[in-house]
């Protein structure tokens, strides 16, 4: 069996920060992109439009990728993440749909309570990596990734239409909500201020909809991709820009891309689909828990000031602490096995 390490090198290790079968330059001979709620407000602001997973997103703004990078883990960043396939699962036999599909215990998740999952194929690979929301409102809210949307999607349908065919009472709605992610340890405190609702009480994998700067029907979930406290944002598309804007009055957010959101999430030990995980991945290699070993992602880090790495080698050279030789670029380099999190992750839980 092989599992995931993580590996710290020398500065001489250099990676590229986002997987380029994801994300490429935007130009006039492309496949036509699909655009966020939010492009415009994105060209607005100086945002550097690339190609991700079919959609056209900003990669990063006027601040470099390290000023973004910093700012969020100091402060907090505004993500639009409305590239992600969000899907509401309705019906009595909703629970055991799901409960078919992914590795977890849907049932045993209390009102409004969300949970991290994997749908898995017949041999124990991954499809995807998911968040799936048992929300109070008698839906299951699940949101998984652009990547997968396509793949996701049908077999979710494919599910739904073999239970009724069996007379089961279950049904799904693709969401076309916005989905912005603000992050980092200022995030609550940024957001309580629109809210009525006390977040304090709203712990790490939890949500509730509320009013949010008078935009009605947002799901807030406390959860994000970067390591740090912070909540998503499912917003009723119309009110995805005034909401971001909103935002942005406070002096202590910043927009932030994808550059970003790809180091941050690689600091804080977060797996990319498609990169670090796959479908001839199973959950405990992925440690959701070759030649002699492969990197999968890396890139120099910003908050350490080192590269990081994430990668899979054979059991035996899995102890932290031992010493590997990295190629890179055809060229050997010194790396040392580490215990991840990177860089300790400050999710919020009630004291």
């Amino acid at each position: 069996m092989q599992r995931v390490v993580s590996v710290v090198a020398h500065l001489g290790f250099r990676l590229q920060a986002l997987p380029p079968a994801l994300c490429r330059p935007l130009s006039c001979a492309q496949d036509v992109l699909r655009r966020t709620p939010l492009y415009d407000f994105h060209l607005a602001h100086g945002g550097k439009m690339v190609a991700f997973a079919g959609w056209s997103l900003p990669v990063q703004y006027r601040d470099s990728h390290t000023d973004s990078h910093l700012h969020t883990r100091q402060h907090c960043s505004l993500f639009d993440v409305s590239h992600m396939l969000q899907t509401k699962i309705f019906g009595s036999d909703r629970v055991k749909l799901m409960e078919s599909l992914v590795v977890g215990d849907i049932a045993e998740l209390r009102p409004n309570q969300g949970t991290l999952s994997l749908f898995t194929n017949e041999a124990g690979g991954i499809l995807d990596d998911l968040i799936v929301t048992n929300t109070s409102e008698g839906h299951l809210y699940v949101v998984s990734n652009a990547g997968c949307w396509e793949k996701d999607l049908a077999l979710m349908q494919d599910k739904v239409r073999e239970l009724q065919n069996q007379g089961r009472d279950v049904g799904l709605e693709v969401l076309d909500n916005a989905l912005l992610a603000l992050q980092g340890p200022t995030a609550a405190q940024v957001l309580q201020a629109s809210v009525a609702d006390d977040l304090k009480k709203l712990p790490f994998m939890t949500s509730a909809v509320m009013e949010v700067f008078g935009v009605s029907g947002c799901r807030v979930t406390r959860c994000g991709y970067t390591g740090e406290d912070g909540v998503e944002i499912s917003v009723p598309a119309a009110g995805a820009v005034h909401l971001a804007t909103a935002l942005l009055k406070n002096p202590e957010v910043r927009l932030a891309g994808l550059a970003a959101r790809d180091s941050l999430r690689l600091e804080a030990g977060l797996c990319l689909y498609g990169n670090d995980i796959d479908e001839h991945t199973t959950p405990v290699e992925g440690s959701l828990s070759w030649t002699l070993g492969a990197v999968t992602s890396g890139c120099p880090s910003p908050s350490l000031k080192k590269n990081v790495a994430m990668g899979y080698v054979p059991c035996e050279y899995s102890r932290p602490g031992t010493m590997l030789l990295v190629e890179v670029r055809r060229k050997q380099q010194i790396a040392v096995v580490s215990k991840m999190p990177f860089v300790p992750t400050n999710y919020y839980t009630l004291k």
